[in-house]
């Protein structure tokens, strides 16, 4: 992979000096895992970041004796950065949910560039407070209704995630459970609404080649913002 297309794909590295991204190319090992393997697993070290290169992973946490979707993950986006950076235990697996590559970068490896590349350190804390924004965003939507937070979900994979299609933009056909569960409603929710998005022609699920449409994205944007 060139250092252009490294640059472009992961928001990360956007503002990364060309030294860096040759470096974190170098040193960067490469994986493949197939749909359902886990990538990573909870209570394991953090070791590394992941860079995801091309597919869907979600990223759950144990409840009782099951689990639960926190949240959904696609091409461009990272992880293990905070069990790296404060030197504890994962509290979270990571699962594909479609075939999936990675790029990951030791521990060691990675905070040795954060300390070089200022313009990266800066970089990283602008994505993870951006992060805690948008959890801030899912606390204050919880008492919305259920529709407008689904559709406020699908937008934000649209726009983090999405692909263009002539369809407009294309992402993943989440199962509906790891669907319900990151926007914090029912399955059976999750399932009418979908179902009526579907109806009203506003997205397409494509269950041949595993991906869902959001056909019309000015109406769901629309709907997601009347918290």
């Amino acid at each position: 992979m060139q250092t252009e297309v490294f640059s472009e794909l992961f928001p990360l590295l956007s503002t990364a000096n060309p030294q860096t991204l040759e470096w974190l190319l170098n040193v960067a090992i490469e994986h493949e895992y197939p749909a359902e393997r886990a990538v990573l697993m909870e209570d394991a070290w953090g070791n590394a970041v992941y860079f995801v290169v091309s597919g869907w992973v979600k990223v759950r946490r144990t409840s009782g004796e099951d689990f639960v979707a926190l949240a959904i993950l696609g091409r461009g986006d990272f992880f293990g950065e905070m069990a790296v950076l404060d030197e504890s235990p994962r509290s979270t697996d990571v699962i594909a949910l479609s075939p999936v590559k990675l790029l990951s970068v030791s521990r060691e490896r990675f905070i040795q560039i954060l300390f070089k590349d200022p313009h990266l350190h800066h970089r990283m804390l602008q994505l993870m407070v951006r992060r805690v924004r948008q959890i801030n965003l899912r606390l204050q939507m919880r008492s919305s209704p259920p529709a407008v937070k689904l559709a406020q979900t699908l937008v934000s994979l649209g726009e983090s995630y999405g692909q263009k299609s002539d369809q407009g933009r294309e992402i993943f056909n989440i199962p509906i459970k790891d669907l319900a569960e990151v926007t914090e409603i029912s399955v059976d929710e999750a399932s009418k609404i979908m179902e009526k998005l579907n109806e009203k022609g506003w997205i397409e699920i494509d269950s041949t080649n595993n991906v869902i449409d959001l056909v019309n994205f000015k109406q769901l944007i629309n709907l997601a913002n009347k918290v």
